[in-house]
C-alpha cells in the first residue's frame, strides 16, 4: 500500500476502544444474565434464533442478522419482557461433509465408504467447531447478546431425538411417505437437492449440445420421428416420445431424399426453410392420432422392463422450439418421469450415484454424464441417427455447496406431503405478520401455493438418521424415542453409549411385531429438517421442557434474509403445521442482501469487500449495527456495502452524541443537576422536550410494528436537531451567571441525554451505556432501564412547527446574507417576515422568545412579523443590508470574538478554562476592542483581555485589519 493510500485509510475512532470497555464491564457485571433474571417469569418475549452453519467465519450477511437479533431482543427487554437468548450451532449436512471430503482428500462417496463412515463421520464432528471462538468473538465484539454456554446443537442425541418424534407423529398421520421422484441431484454429493436447497445455488450460462434425432417407425421404417434433446447424455435412456395431443404433426419429404420426417407442423419452416417447394407433405395428423406409434429406440445398451418405445400425450410439450416431439427418459426429468407415471413408460436407469454411466452401459461405461456427449454424438452419427447439430446457451441449476452442476434423478425418497398438508399451511400462514408486508402474499405465501412435496431424505453420512427400520420382506418399523428404540432393539446391537449417528445406529437391529428382524435405513435427514425442528429439539420437547415449549410457541419473533422464504422460515412452517397445526411464528423481519460497494455479490477471491473485523475495529460496532439496522436491506432490498456511509455514521451521529455529552460534563462538573419539577419554561427547552417525546412516541410505535427503519432513523434526526439548534442556541445559558437559566439549561439537557441514551440503546447499546453511566444513569446499566414513555402533555404541536418555521427562516436569512456576501458575524438592523394571513403575523409577533432567538441566529438587531395580501408563496423574509458604522462595530467585535474561540479550540482549551488574550490591533479594529472592554471577559472566557504592542502571536483578521492574538492559561 503507497503512503498516500495509506493516509487516505480510516483512523480507528475512539469508539472501538470504549466498546472494548464497556463490553468488559457488561461481562464483569452480568448485565446481559441480568437483563433477563430481573424480568418477570411470566411476562416473556420468546425469540428464535437460526443456526447458522459452523464452518466459516461471520460475514456481513450474519452481522446484518445480528444486528436485527440484538436490536429487537433489547428493544423487548427494555419494554419489560423476559427474552432469553439462546445460540444454535447447525452441525448437519454437506457444508461439513464437503470441508472433510477436501481435507482427507475422498472425491466420492466411494471414497468416503472405502475411509470408513465411522471415521468421516468423527472428522466430522471434530471440525464442527473450528470457528466457535472466532464466532463468539465476533459475536461479543458487535455487542450482540446471546447464550452461548447453553448452545443447542443439531447433532446432539437429545436433538435428533425430538426429530424422531417428529417424524414419527407425521408418519402416523401419514403425512410422510416412501416413494419414487425424479429431483434435482448433484453427482459430485451423491444425494438428493431439495427445492430449498436449488433456490440457495447460483445458476450458471451453460453451452451444450442440442440435438435432432431420428426415431424410424417400427411399421415403416422410411417414416421417422425427429425429436429434439439438449441433454444428449439421457439417449440411451429413452423410452418414450412424447407429442401435445392437440397440436398438428406433418410428415415431411425433400426432393433428395426419400425419408418422411415427422414433426409440429408450426416447426418445419424451422428445420425445413421458408419455401415450400422444396418439399412435400406427405399427410398431417393431430397428435392424438400418433399416440401409440411405436419406434425403433436409439442408442439402446441396456433393455428396459416394461411397455417401452412407444408415443404419448403430455400437456407439457409444446412447439415454441425443438420439433414438437419431446425425446422422453423417465428416469432423467420431472415431466418425463410423470409420463411413466400417467402412461406407464418404463424407467430406465444407466447411471450411477455418482453420475457416471454403470457397468452395463458398454462404451459409455464408467464415462460421467458431461464427458459423454462426444461420445454420444459419435455413436448417432455411426448409427446414421443425428439429424442435426446445434448448440444453445441457457441457465442451469448448481450445488448450493459444491457448486457442480446438477442433474435431475429419479430415485426412492422420503417426502412430507406438503398436497395434503396445503389447507393447514395456507392457514396457518394467515397468522404471520411479515416485515415488509408484501411477502405474505407474495414470495412466501406464493410458495406455500406452489410448493411441491419435500424430499426429507439423503444419501449422505453426516447427518440425523432417519428412523425407519424395514425387514427384507417390506415391513417396517418407525421409531419416536430412544426409549422405544431401547424396547425394540434386538438383545446384544445396541451399545451401552449410543450414538444416534451413522454407522453405530446402522447397526442397531429392531425386532417387528412379527419376530421379524429390520434394518435401519441408510438416509438422514436433510439438514433444513434439521434447522426446521429448531423450536421444539433445541429444547428436547417432548421428553423435556414441556412447559417452557409450549409457552413459547409460536415465536413472537424471528428474522432472517429473504431466500430463508424457502429455507428455514417455510422448513419451520412445514413441520409446524404438520406437528400442530399452526404457524412456528408471530412476526418475521425478512431482509434484503448485503452486496460489495459496486453492487456485486461479496467475494473472497475477488476481495470486493473490507474485512468485518477491521471495520469494527475502525468505525466501531455501533456505527456497523446501525448503518444495517436503519438501511434499506431491512426491507428487503439490496443493501451496497459502504464505509463512506460508516463514516458519516460516526461523524454525523455518534460524535455528535458524544460531544453533547461532553459539553454537558464540561458545564455540569460542579453543578447539582437534577431534573425536578417544575420544568424549564424556556423556549428552547419546552420545544427540545417537545421533540424528544414526539421521538419517544414514533420510535415506540415503530418498534412495536417491527420497523426498525422508522424506529431508528429518527434518532440520528433528533441529535443532529439536538446539537445544531437546541445546544448552539443553549450554549449562552449554560455559562451563565444567572443560576436559574444556568440550571434549567442543564436539567433540560441531562433529561434529553439520559432518555435519548434509552432510545439509543438497542440500536447503538456501547455509546447508549457510556453516556448513560458518565451522565449519571441510576440504575447499573442502561439496558437494564425501562423503555422511555411519551408523555403526550409535554408534546406541543404548534411549538414544533413554529420551531421548524423559524429554522427555515434562519435558513433563508443566511442566503440572502450569502447573496448580498454579508458574513454572518456582521451584525444587520433588521429583517422581516411577510405572511398572507393578519391573524398569522399577529400571532407570531406575540412569540417575542421565538422571534428573539431568529434574531440572535440571524444577527440582526430586530426580526419582525407584517402581514401582506400581495406576497407569493406562503411567506417571504427580507434583510435590511444597510450597514452603519455602529453595525460595522459589531460585526467587528463578532470577528474577534470568533478569531479567540478559534484559537482556544485549537488550544486545547476546555469551556471552563479562563484564558489570558493578548492582542495587537491598530485602525478601528483597535476602536472596536478597546470600546468593548472588560465585557469582553464573559463573551471570550478569560480573566484578562490585554492590548500588547508587537505581539508574537496567532495572525487574525478584523474588518480591514490586520493583527495578532495570543491565548495562554
Amino acid at each position: 500500500m503507497s503512503d498516500k493510500n495509506r493516509s487516505e485509510q480510516p483512523q480507528a475512532s475512539i469508539f472501538a476502544k470504549i466498546e472494548e470497555e464497556i463490553g468488559a464491564y457488561w461481562k464483569k457485571q452480568e448485565i446481559f444474565r441480568r437483563s433477563i433474571e430481573e424480568r418477570p417469569e411470566n411476562k416473556t418475549f420468546h425469540f428464535y434464533d437460526g443456526p447458522p452453519f459452523a464452518t466459516g467465519l461471520p460475514h456481513y450477511g450474519h452481522l446484518l442478522q445480528s444486528a436485527i437479533k440484538d436490536v429487537v431482543p433489547r428493544y423487548w427487554t427494555m419494554k419489560g419482557f423476559r427474552v432469553p437468548r439462546v445460540w444454535g450451532w447447525d452441525c448437519h449436512g454437506l457444508p461439513i461433509e464437503n470441508i472433510v471430503e477436501k481435507e482427507l482428500q475422498l472425491g466420492t462417496k466411494h471414497a468416503i465408504e472405502e475411509y470408513g463412515i465411522g471415521k468421516f463421520n468423527e472428522q466430522c464432528r471434530q471440525n464442527i467447531f473450528t470457528y466457535e471462538k472466532e464466532w463468539e468473538r465476533y459475536v461479543h465484539r458487535f455487542g450482540r447478546w446471546v447464550d452461548f454456554e447453553n448452545s443447542y446443537k443439531t447433532m446432539d442425541n437429545s436433538y435428533i431425538e425430538s426429530e424422531w418424534w417428529a417424524f414419527s407423529e407425521m408418519f402416523k398421520k401419514k403425512l410422510v411417505y416412501k416413494g419414487v421422484r425424479v429431483a434435482q441431484y448433484c453427482p459430485r454429493c451423491a444425494t438428493a437437492i431439495s427445492n430449498q436447497e436449488v433456490s440457495m445455488g447460483e445458476y450458471m450460462d451453460h453451452k451444450d449440445p442440442a440435438l435432432t434425432v431420428t426415431f424410424p417407425f417400427v411399421d415403416d421404417a422410411s417414416t421417422v420421428f425427429l425429436a429434439w434433446t439438449t441433454t444428449p447424455w439421457t439417449l440411451p435412456a429413452n423410452t418414450g416420445l412424447t407429442v401435445n395431443a392437440d397440436l398438428d404433426y406433418v410428415a415431411i419429404k425433400t426432393a433428395d431424399s426419400n425419408i418422411n420426417y415427422v414433426l409440429a407442423a408450426s416447426r418445419v419452416a424451422r428445420y425445413f426453410g421458408e419455401d415450400p417447394s422444396v418439399y412435400e407433405v406427405v399427410w398431417t395428423k393431430k397428435g392424438s392420432e400418433l399416440v401409440g406409434q411405436r419406434y425403433t429406440p436409439v442408442l439402446e445398451i441396456k433393455k428396459p422392463e416394461g411397455d417401452a418405445y412407444r408415443v404419448v400425450a403430455g400437456e407439457h410439450v409444446t412447439d415454441t422450439d425443438g420439433t414438437g416431439i419431446v425425446h422422453t427418459a423417465p428416469a432423467f426429468g420431472e415431466e418425463d418421469f410423470q409420463m411413466h407415471q400417467k402412461h406407464q413408460l418404463p424407467v430406465l436407469m444407466t447411471v450411477d450415484a455418482e453420475g457416471r454411466f454403470d457397468e452395463e452401459m458398454g462404451a459409455f461405461a464408467g464415462l460421467a454424464i458431461n464427458e459423454v456427449h462426444g461420445p454420444v454424438i459419435e455413436a448417432l452419427k455411426a448409427a446414421d441417427r443425428l439429424f442435426k447439430k446445434e448448440s444453445i446457451m441457457h441457465s442451469v441449476a448448481t450445488c448450493w455447496r459444491c457448486k457442480t452442476r446438477l442433474m435431475f434423478k429419479a430415485q426412492p425418497a422420503w417426502y412430507i406431503d406438503v398436497n395434503k398438508l396445503r389447507p393447514t399451511m395456507l392457514k396457518a400462514a394467515e397468522s404471520i405478520n411479515w416485515h415488509p408486508a408484501h411477502f405474505k402474499e407474495g414470495r412466501f405465501g406464493k410458495g406455500l401455493e406452489t410448493a411441491p412435496d419435500w424430499n426429507i431424505s439423503r444419501t449422505r453420512y453426516w447427518g440425523s438418521p432417519i428412523p425407519v427400520w424395514e425387514t427384507e420382506d417390506g415391513e417396517r418399523v418407525v421409531i419416536g424415542s430412544i426409549e422405544e428404540l431401547k424396547a425394540k432393539a434386538k438383545p446384544g446391537t445396541l451399545p451401552e453409549k449410543l450414538d444416534l449417528h451413522r454407522p453405530m445406529i446402522d447397526d442397531v437391529i429392531v425386532m417387528t411385531e412379527s419376530g421379524k428382524e429390520a434394518k435401519r435405513i441408510v438416509e438422514v435427514f436433510d439438514t433444513w429438517f434439521d434447522s426446521g425442528s429448531m423450536p421444539y429439539a433445541s429444547v428436547h420437547y417432548p421428553f423435556q421442557n414441556k412447559k417452557q415449549f409450549e409457552d413459547g410457541f409460536p415465536a413472537d419473533f424471528i428474522g432472517e434474509a429473504q431466500d430463508q422464504t424457502r429455507g428455514w422460515f417455510y422448513s419451520m412452517h412445514v413441520l409446524s403445521s404438520a406437528l400442530f397445526g399452526k404457524a412456528a411464528y408471530k412476526d418475521v423481519i425478512c431482509t434484503g442482501l448485503v452486496l460489495a460497494e459496486d453492487g456485486k455479490k461479496m467475494s473472497k477471491s475477488l476481495k470486493n469487500y473490507p474485512d468485518p473485523w477491521e471495520v469494527l475495529q475502525t468505525h466501531g460496532a455501533d456505527a456497523v449495527r446501525y448503518y444495517l439496522a436503519t438501511s434499506p436491506v431491512v426491507e428487503a432490498e439490496p443493501l451496497n456495502f459502504s464505509e463512506r456511509d460508516l463514516q458519516t455514521i460516526v461523524r454525523g451521529f455518534l460524535n455528535l452524541f458524544w460531544n453533547i455529552k461532553t459539553f454537558y460534563l464540561t458545564f455540569a462538573e460542579n453543578e447539582d443537576v437534577k431534573i425536578d419539577k417544575p420544568k424549564s419554561a424556556h423556549v428552547l427547552d419546552r420545544w427540545i422536550l417537545s421533540r424528544l417525546n414526539q421521538v419517544i412516541a414514533e420510535t415506540t410505535t415503530a418498534m412495536d410494528g417491527y420497523d426498525l427503519v422508522k424506529g431508528g432513523r429518527p434518532l440520528k434526526e433528533f441529535v443532529e436537531e439536538l446539537s445544531t439548534w437546541w445546544l448552539r442556541r443553549s450554549r449562552d445559558r449554560m455559562k451563565s451567571e444567572n443560576v436559574y437559566e444556568r440550571m434549567d439549561a442543564l436539567k433540560t439537557l441531562l433529561e434529553v441525554l439520559l432518555e435519548t441514551s434509552k432510545l439509543m440503546a438497542p440500536f447503538t447499546p456501547f455509546i447508549a451505556e457510556k453516556v448513560y453511566l458518565e451522565i449519571g444513569g441510576k440504575l447499573a446499566s442502561v439496558h437494564l432501564e425501562k423503555w422511555p414513555k411519551a408523555d403526550e402533555r409535554v408534546i406541543d404541536s404548534r411549538l414544533m412547527l413554529d420551531m421548524q418555521w423559524i429554522r427555515d427562516a434562519a435558513s433563508r436569512a443566511h442566503e440572502q446574507r450569502s447573496q448580498a456576501k454579508i458574513p454572518v458575524r456582521q451584525a444587520l438592523a433588521s429583517l422581516t417576515i411577510q405572511v398572507k394571513d393578519a391573524e398569522e403575523a399577529a400571532r407570531l409577533m406575540r412569540q417575542t422568545d421565538l422571534l428573539g432567538i431568529l434574531a440572535e441566529e440571524a444577527n440582526v438587531e430586530v426580526a419582525r412579523v407584517e402581514s401582506a395580501n400581495t406576497i407569493e408563496g406562503a411567506w417571504t423574509l427580507s434583510l435590511d443590508t444597510v450597514i452603519t458604522p455602529e453595525l460595522k462595530k459589531k460585526g467587528m467585535k463578532r470577528e474577534f470574538i470568533r478569531n479567540v474561540m478559534n484559537l482556544r479550540k485549537e488550544g486545547g482549551f476546555v469551556p471552563t478554562d479562563l484564558a489570558i488574550v493578548e492582542w495587537d490591533f491598530s485602525g478601528e479594529a483597535k476602536e472596536v476592542i478597546e470600546e468593548a472592554g472588560e465585557a469582553l471577559l464573559k463573551e471570550l472566557r478569560a480573566k484578562e483581555v490585554k492590548l500588547v504592542s508587537g505581539l508574537e502571536g496567532d495572525e487574525a483578521v478584523v474588518g480591514d485589519d490586520k493583527g495578532k492574538i495570543k491565548l495562554s492559561k
